[in-house]
């Protein structure tokens, strides 16, 4: 009697464990690869847009600087040609003396690549205004002086977006010219118009803009406002249009006063059916995260990927239908293995029916704990990464 009962609860054991490592796999079983894209100890990298040029390549932007912060950031691009496996060294498209800092990707469908960048101009106020322990006194004093120097100063007029263009796949660019900012890149609309979501130049809210053609200037055609502007501010749209010519926008949300820990910093998504002229009331959706991007697959579902800055801290991905219902229990976990919330801005493209790329910033796990109140300038500071992972098919989603 004894012997059954031991080998009862032996197996009611084998099966406890094999249960429990089933469960456990299966939260990675979605991971085929980890990638570098690009690592600089000494170097912060972070911004990265993305997307496939019309000769197969993947192109990557995303900025260079000393520090989230710093005052000379530049624009530049890598580039695969053989599906992410292997990457370029970076090359720089915009450097002024400025703080060049996030360049959008828009592809056209003729193979033109448009680019959505932002300049920041710094000064010594704005470095003294920042709050308690934000860097270390003697990075700040350095910055202040760096910013009243006589060619920064006299670049002040280059504050403000702008745009590129190439028509070779990303190997040259044009001189900086008119633009407009977009964190991700913007449409390439059906009557051969363009379409961008930007947020720098509004009062804590989306204006959509629109062009007749990559020529032609920019116009705002509409805006879309927080529920609660006292309290909740929107930045970082990114849209999609979809086969049925919806077009979708998912938004950051972050708090006032900032604090990019709060709940209540929910994705919110809205949609437009006429080319973005007028959109639907903004609602918050069930993912906490930012920014986001969204992509429709190959099988005609919406994925939305986003960094999430909370513990456990890393990058999410969810999965929506039709893009404008999302569920919680639907949201898929690529990294949550980062020790600060120094991260996020994931971009993806879909390198085959069910794989997908998806590109973000974050420090390299490997290094340990960081101090970050301040920064650790010794540090080594965050990596343009990649990770490429299956995605759950429809039954299992």
């Amino acid at each position: 009697m004894k012997l059954k009962i031991l080998i009862a609860l032996f197996v009611l054991f084998l099966i406890l464990s094999c249960s429990s490592g089933k469960d456990t796999t299966s939260q990675k079983d979605h991971i085929v690869k980890h990638i570098v894209i690009y690592s600089s100890h000494d170097e912060y990298c972070a911004w990265p847009a993305m997307i496939r040029a019309a000769n197969g390549d993947l192109l990557v932007t995303f900025c260079i600087n000393e520090e989230h912060l710093g005052p000379d950031g530049k624009i530049v691009t890598v580039r695969s040609s053989d599906n992410g496996e292997t990457w370029s060294q970076p090359e720089i498209i915009l450097d002024t003396p400025l703080d060049d800092r996030h360049a959008g990707l828009t592809l056209l469908r003729d193979g033109t690549i448009l680019t959505h960048c932002w300049t920041t101009f710094w000064t010594r106020k704005k470095y003294y205004d920042l709050p308690p322990l934000a860097y270390e006194t003697e990075m700040i004093e350095r910055w202040s002086n760096h910013v009243e120097q006589p060619e920064y100063v006299q670049a002040e007029k280059l504050e403000g977006s702008s745009g590129l263009k190439s028509t070779d796949h990303g190997c040259t660019w044009t001189k900086p010219g008119p633009g407009k900012d977009s964190i991700h890149g913007g449409l390439h609309l059906a009557d051969g118009s363009l379409l961008v979501a930007s947020y720098r130049l509004e009062k804590d809210h989306v204006g959509v803009y629109h062009a007749k053609s990559p020529d032609d200037p920019w116009q705002k055609i509409s805006e879309v406002y927080s529920p609660n502007p006292d309290s909740l501010r929107f930045g970082e749209p990114h849209i999609v249009q979809l086969t049925s010519g919806r077009i979708i926008m998912m938004i950051r949300a972050t708090t006032k006063p900032y604090n990019d820990l709060d709940p209540r910093c929910f994705l919110y998504g809205t949609y437009s059916d006429d080319n973005g002229k007028t959109w639907a009331d903004p609602y918050q959706t069930p993912l906490w995260g930012y920014p986001p991007h969204v992509l429709q697959l190959s099988d005609g579902r919406i994925l939305c990927t986003y960094g999430y800055r909370r513990p456990p801290f890393g990058q999410r991905a969810c999965i929506s239908e039709d893009g404008v219902t999302w569920k919680k229990e639907s949201e898929i976990i690529l990294r949550d293995d980062a020790f600060n919330k120094d991260l996020g801005y994931p971009v993806s493209v879909e390198l085959e029916p069910g794989i997908v790329l998806s590109v973000y910033y974050q420090p390299d796990p490997k290094d340990g704990k960081q101090r970050m109140t301040p920064p650790d300038p010794n540090r080594h500071r965050p990596d343009i990464l990649g990770i490429i992972w299956r995605v759950p098919s429809k039954d299992e989603n």
